[in-house]
């Protein structure tokens, strides 16, 4: 019976592994496709075993001697690795970076709305690298930068930390600020702090709403409505 393929398919997701011809060297330990052991053969003995079941000879464990070759689908094979690699990548985190560009003079107004872009950029659980540019003799005084990183790690100091340190590199200075662990937690429970006063708010007003017609009805008696009450009884 002729082989299912001869040839290694381009799938440069999943670590390569030599089957059917590619494998090269004179023995092999084969393994079933239950798992047992069939023990020591030659590498075409182990290749026409798995022909005969209409398989592929795949080597898994190329740094043994001899070399562990397992009779399998290698299409399934591959696709249950393809699967596995895409689910780890889904479940891994991604940090993104987010660069902020300051000057040291800069205003009042324009540091607020840097400052909301910072706040922004945290929230949703990404690094912000601060930069600060010199220009011409600003140079002279590194310190008025390092004062503006401070001040604003401090505003932002509940939602990020700082994770490298204000450092110069020849005409800028830069920090790295991180999410804290808590940022995100923080973002959800905001709608709802916001919904509990509001249905506060309802409830009260509907209790103001029933209790008017009441009063209305309890209204206390006039003295003329008294006197009139007296002349009749009278």
């Amino acid at each position: 019976m002729r082989p299912r393929r001869r040839y290694e398919p381009a799938r440069p997701s999943v670590p390569h592994a030599r089957i059917n011809d590619g494998i090269r060297t004179p023995r092999v330990r084969l393994i079933d496709t239950d798992g047992s052991q069939i023990g020591i053969k030659t590498t075409d003995e182990a290749r026409e075993y798995a022909y005969a079941k209409n398989l592929d000879l795949v080597e898994i464990a190329a740094t043994a001697d001899p070399p562990v070759c397992r009779v399998m689908d290698y299409g399934k094979y591959r696709y249950g690795e393809e699967q596995k690699a895409k689910l780890a990548r889904k479940h891994q985190q991604q940090i993104h970076i987010k660069e902020i560009k300051l000057r040291p003079k800069i205003g009042v107004h324009d540091y607020e709305t840097k400052k909301g872009h910072v706040v922004r950029f945290l929230g949703q659980r990404a690094k912000v690298k601060v930069t600060i540019m010199f220009r011409g003799r600003e140079t002279t005084h590194p310190e008025r930068g390092r004062d503006l990183l401070m001040r604003l790690a401090e505003d932002v100091q509940e939602i990020g930390m700082i994770e490298s340190q204000p450092l110069l590199e020849g005409r800028n200075m830069t920090m790295v600020l991180a999410p804290t662990k808590s940022t995100g937690e923080k973002a959800k429970a905001v709608p709802e702090a916001k919904a509990e006063p509001e249905a506060k708010i309802s409830k009260s007003a509907g209790e103001k709403a029933k209790a008017e017609p009441e009063a209305k009805s309890k209204s206390p008696v006039t003295s003329e409505q008294a006197l009139a009450e007296e002349a009749d009884g009278a």
